[in-house]
């Protein structure tokens, strides 16, 4: 797959020279709801990325000031209330999949958060890799105040880890919003910055690691979802055979031979 090449439908997708490519949801006007058809084209472009030599980051965010108010209200949560339990898992395992693929995709993914990041929006924050956020960026997992579970596509596995058991409770049980200050003092957003800057910010860290070694990302991603459910032993196991595997790179020999010439090294991902 090219990504420069892919033609998105439900949203805006764009690569640059630099293998930075950018997914913005698009629809302002709502403040960016997710539809039936958006779940399931992002789910299979991340699915697809995994191909993609030209994509070695991904910025995901959201047009109009906002992130995304999550599923439609018409167009996904209306029909969910007339469909029989088949029908439901079925849409309920498409979401689930979507986060799958955000996180088995190879490139780091960094959210770009503005205003509303609620219901899915907040699950895609979440599955991303990194978050930056702005002090009006309002994140909450509202599931509970629609009658849901608030363990919905990962969220009780995920959202523990990042800001700890008892604030993914609150937020879970509650689904009251999670203020920006929280989130970066919670550790759930990396960095928070002033709306103007938000996507220079972004695509600046995004360069960043666009001009790292990318496979040697690709594998700490990789690590990082592997060792959820490892013992201590298990995990050095497998974080030594995956920097051996590194150790085998170019970009590793790059590094060295930089270092030596008392320069920066120019990494190309193999």
């Amino acid at each position: 797959m090219k990504a420069r090449e892919y033609q998105a439908v439900h949203f805006l997708w764009s690569v640059d020279d630099e293998g930075v490519a950018t997914l913005t949801l698009n629809r302002p006007e709502r403040k960016n709801p997710l539809t039936f058809e958006s779940y399931a084209e992002m789910r299979d472009l991340f699915r697809a990325l995994i191909h993609a030599d030209d994509c070695r980051v991904v910025v995901v965010t959201g047009a109009g000031g906002n992130f995304s108010s999550g599923g439609d209200v018409h167009e996904i949560i209306g029909p969910l209330t007339k469909m029989a339990a088949p029908g439901l898992l079925r849409f309920t395992r498409m979401t689930g999949d979507l986060v799958k693929a955000m996180r088995g995709c190879p490139q780091p993914i960094i959210a770009a958060l503005d205003g509303v990041c609620v219901g899915a929006g907040a699950i895609m924050a979440m599955a991303s890799d990194l978050r930056i956020a702005t002090p009006r960026t309002k994140t909450a997992f509202l599931f509970t105040r629609v009658g849901l579970a608030g363990c919905d596509m990962g969220a009780c596995s995920i959202l523990p880890r990042q800001i700890g058991q008892g604030r993914a409770s609150e937020l879970l049980f509650t689904g009251r919003v999670m203020t920006a200050d929280e989130g970066e003092r919670w550790g759930f957003h990396n960095r928070v910055v002033e709306g103007e800057v938000l996507i220079d910010t972004a695509l600046e860290l995004a360069r960043g690691l666009a001009r790292g070694p990318t496979f040697a990302h690709a594998m700490t991603k990789n690590q990082l979802n592997l060792e959820w459910d490892m013992s201590l032993d298990a995990a050095i196991e497998s974080e030594a055979q995956a920097q051996a595997l590194c150790m085998q790179t170019q970009d590793f020999r790059r590094a060295y031979e930089a270092f030596a010439a008392k320069r920066e090294p120019v990494f190309e991902g193999n």
